[in-house]
């Protein structure tokens, strides 16, 4: 059903589909700019500057002529290189100092005797062999200063967060095709402008920068898709976004493999998204948001538009959808006396009763796991030894069918039945991955692939799920409310990745543990399938409380004339983000 869907979308609506896939290929852009920091960022092996012209160089058993000699013998953060100056000196290199040896007689390894040490006053040496040139090297973001390195991540997720609120917004307010124009030159420009920043400063504020325009348009993307894919294929466009996502992470891993030079690496990144920046501007607005702004003429216009492409020889008139529209908000509110409706809502009606309060509390943990779990395996993948860039790519690959799966599982087994075991499975899969030996490391990425799968399908099911947990008059604050813990994950995902050092296995434990519990509790969560949406939270918490649905109150909804002619371009959107 699910296929005859898309396959119906495609035939039927070309204009939707020409619409759906110029946008989708911008958001490849989104995942190359969230997770080009992997390999941009990396921290090459490295030891203090020497004092002076070397004329040998001795780590262990090893003498070479160069330090460049010495780094495929480097296994450890602990060990240090001797070298020998021209002037007879003999100098230990530290990663974060040097010592000066008192008595230079004879140059070996080991020495017990008396030493000076000093701070890596002469900069430091870095190991170019995998990468010319990474922002660590370039700005010697290690030592005492590694701490900027480890808010890189942090703080574009920070203007990822902040983009979301402040587009999502003003898409409302100006309309969704200039927000997408502006996002859309924003990241070619901002992503151009980071590759020839100055210093670390001004390379995170242009990376903020460029956070903000790419998450702004990811949201505005999924709202100007649902409002013009029709309702039979909705559910599968805007799952398969998170598709183009993905595919931008394998861009990630295909450009770093061919581009070791991190502002020329970003240069070819930001690349991608000129072919849309080019002819994002034949885009149209959506005729939802021209209606609700009372511009009836322009949204005729793109209805004829529409009707040409679909060879729809009587296209819908915009007089006659409003009168049918009105007739329905006219009878829906003669046959409700309940005034909640005109009442204004706030983030505590999500808490109203304790049905309620603890739907909401589980929604937004699962929200909040979804996204740590998601940017976890994703952010770890090029430290699971082996190949990073194809353990990135095979990452990023794996989503791809992860989201045709969560399609069909949550039409026919349901959105809680597909959620709980996934949930669960991605828990016992970080336990898991705890008891492979490091040896195997196949073994090991394809478990890291099988966890990011698992937490996959729960992170892009759990959009729809929210929708359909809460009644109309706080659908939107809910969806909100679980977007914004959603990024609070991402904020919080690089930080616990680099939880690594303390112990390789705890970023996996606490995604094990969140997710379980996550699990755990959607159990108690009403399932929704096949199940009217509701109007009131009187109806939301009596759809938790019994197993069917009341059959003698139903949700006003749109008449079947209205319905028809709607389906052309939609109902209602839901604001989503990664």
């Amino acid at each position: 059903e699910g296929f005859s869907s898309v396959n119906l979308f495609l035939s039927l609506y070309r204009f939707q589909a020409c619409v759906y896939f110029a946008s989708v290929f911008q958001a490849m852009s989104c995942g190359i700019h969230y997770l080009a920091s992997v390999f941009m960022a990396v921290t090459p092996k490295f030891v203090c500057g020497i004092p002076g012209n070397v004329s040998s160089v001795l780590f262990y058993n090893s003498s070479e002529s160069s330090i460049e000699d010495i780094w495929t013998l480097w296994t450890s953060t602990e060990n240090y290189i001797v070298v020998q100056l021209e002037n007879g000196e003999i100098w230990e290199l530290n990663q974060c100092s040097t010592s000066k040896r008192e008595v230079s007689l004879n140059l070996a390894y080991e020495y017990r005797g008396n030493k000076s040490t000093f701070p890596c006053s002469n900069g430091y040496l870095y190991d170019d062999t995998k990468w010319k040139s990474t922002v660590v090297s370039q700005w010697d973001l290690v030592c005492d200063r590694e701490w900027l390195a480890k808010l890189i991540q942090p703080t574009f997720m920070l203007g990822v967060l902040i983009g979301a609120v402040i587009f999502g917004d003003i898409a409302d307010r100006l309309g969704r095709r200039r927000v997408i124009w502006f996002t859309s030159a924003g990241q070619f420009v901002f992503g151009i402008a980071v590759a020839f920043t100055f210093d670390y400063y001004s390379f995170v504020i242009v990376r903020f920068l460029l956070a903000m325009v790419s998450s702004g348009y990811l949201v505005v993307a999924f709202v100007y898709v649902t409002e013009f894919v029709g309702i039979k294929a909705r559910t599968w466009a805007s799952m398969h976004v998170h598709a183009f996502f993905a595919v931008g992470i394998m861009i990630v891993a295909l450009v770093g493999f061919l581009v070791r030079t991190w502002w020329i690496y970003q240069i070819f990144l930001s690349i991608a998204t000129l072919p849309f920046v080019l002819c994002c501007w034949m885009l149209p607005e959506t005729p939802f948001w021209l209606l609700s702004e009372e511009r009836y003429e322009d949204a005729q216009k793109v209805i004829n538009i529409m009707a040409r492409w679909n060879k729809v020889s009587t296209p819908c008139k915009v007089s006659e959808l409003c009168a049918v529209q009105q007739d329905d908000l006219v009878s829906g509110r003669m046959g409700d006396n309940d005034t909640s409706s005109t009442k204004k809502h706030n983030i505590l009606d999500l808490f109203c009763n304790w049905h309620i309060a603890r739907r909401t509390i589980t929604v937004w943990l699962i929200w909040f796991t979804g996204s740590l779990g998601y940017y976890v395996f994703s952010l770890s993948s090029v430290s699971l030894g082996g190949n990073e860039y194809l353990n990135l790519f095979l990452i990023g690959a794996v989503e791809l069918p992860c989201y045709i799966i969560a399609c069909i599982a949550m039409d026919k087994l349901g959105r809680r039945n597909t959620l709980i075991p996934f949930l669960i499975l991605s828990a016992l899969i970080c336990v898991l991955i705890m008891f492979i030996p490091q040896d195997f490391n196949i073994l090991i990425i394809l478990a890291n692939m099988a966890g990011k799968f698992s937490i996959g399908v729960a992170f892009g099911l759990i959009y729809l799920y929210t929708a359909e947990l809460y009644p109309t008059i706080v659908r939107s604050l809910a969806v909100g409310s679980g977007s914004m813990m959603c990024r609070v994950g991402s904020v919080v995902a690089p930080f616990c990745v680099y939880l690594r050092s303390i112990w390789i296995f705890l970023p996996l434990l606490l995604v094990g543990i969140m997710a379980l519990l996550s699990g755990i509790l959607t159990i108690m969560l009403p399932e929704t399938l096949g199940k009217p949406l509701t109007n009131t939270l009187e109806e939301a918490t009596e759809m938790g409380r019994k197993k069917k649905s009341c059959s003698g109150k139903t949700p006003p909804a749109h008449s079947g004339a209205a319905l028809e002619k709607m389906e052309m371009f939609g109902q209602e959107t839901v604001n989503t983000e990664k």
